[in-house]
């Protein structure tokens, strides 16, 4: 049992869940009153964590070559469950997951979302069988599936009120209310940007194995120290987008001492601690501290609750 916890992520599928309920009751809940019930969102969030469930067992069915390079200690696929076992579970959590999430999709009057489930978990599919062994296209179709999450959380909840008829109907009605969608927009782009930065990371810890394996990714393309400085540059550009998100809420002293205290400065050691890692021990740190980062990012929708 502990090790098909460990197959799936669990803990990655705890800071999903995490997400989801904060987007709802946190950020949503105060400002949209809807009939998006408690147990329509269990079972929008259970479709959603089976599919990513199943993109995780998916990618170490692709990947068996190359973990047994880059990470031995924590293969499950080939070591623990066979391959054949992996499939299995990779088609049963992905089956219950489209289901539950057309089911809720009609139950919803948001018939649009069915195809936004078959599209993440084509996606997940699509990248672990071909984009991850390509540069840059890999990290960001994982980027934005993660980001996706939270505008999902939101499109269901706009749409149990309305019936759309095409998805320029859908985004157009979802994002009327300005004050809710900047909030919206800030955390998916938040999400988006920790991702895409640790997936680069990670490409730099995996060189060895994907090298091996023949991957076109993007430390193997140009080099650990060009894909730093692509890091850096994106990581630039995150800081700048995190001082106008200070900027903004410069008056709420509460929010931008939390969002300086547990976000802004550590992001900033990210940025120096970048500079001297040279040693895989180095980027495990710093992946790490990414998503620890994003933690205390997803946290910060507390904040919003009891304003």
């Amino acid at each position: 049992m502990i090790s098909f916890l460990k197959l799936i992520r669990y803990k990655n599928l705890l800071l999903v869940f995490l997400t989801l309920a904060l987007t709802k009751y946190a950020l949503i809940a105060p400002k949209l009153q809807t009939q998006f019930s408690t147990i329509d969102f269990l079972l929008l969030s259970f479709g959603i964590l089976a599919i990513t469930a199943g993109g995780y067992i998916i990618n170490d069915i692709y990947d068996i070559n190359t973990d047994v390079i880059n990470k031995p200690q924590k293969q499950y696929i080939g070591v623990t469950f066979s391959k054949q076992k992996g499939l299995i579970y990779y088609f049963v959590l992905t089956i219950v997951g489209l289901v539950a999430g057309t089911y809720i999709s009609f139950t919803s009057n948001f018939l649009f979302g069915t195809l936004i489930f078959i599209g993440c978990a084509s996606t997940l599919y699509l990248y672990a069988a071909y984009f991850k062994r390509r540069a840059f296209i890999g990290n960001l179709l994982v980027s934005f599936c993660v980001a996706f999450t939270i505008i999902i959380v939101y499109a269901f909840e706009s749409a149990q009120e309305n019936v759309y008829h095409n998805f320029f109907e859908a985004i157009t009605h979802i994002f009327s209310s300005v004050s809710l969608s900047l909030k919206i927009i800030t955390y998916s782009i938040f999400a988006f940007f920790m991702t895409l930065l640790r997936e680069l990371i990670k490409d730099i810890e995996d060189i060895k194995g994907d090298y091996a394996a023949n991957m076109k990714t993007l430390p193997i393309l140009i080099g650990i120290q060009r894909t730093k400085r692509a890091i850096f540059i994106i990581s630039c550009a995150v800081l700048l987008f995190m001082i106008l998100i200070l900027k903004e809420i410069a008056d709420n002293f509460i929010l931008i001492g939390y969002c300086s205290l547990f976000i802004f400065i550590p992001f900033l050691f990210f940025i120096r601690n970048l500079w001297t890692a040279n040693t895989n021990k180095h980027y495990q740190k710093l992946s790490k501290w990414l998503k620890i980062i994003m933690l205390f990012g997803i946290l910060s929708m507390l904040l919003f609750k009891f304003q």
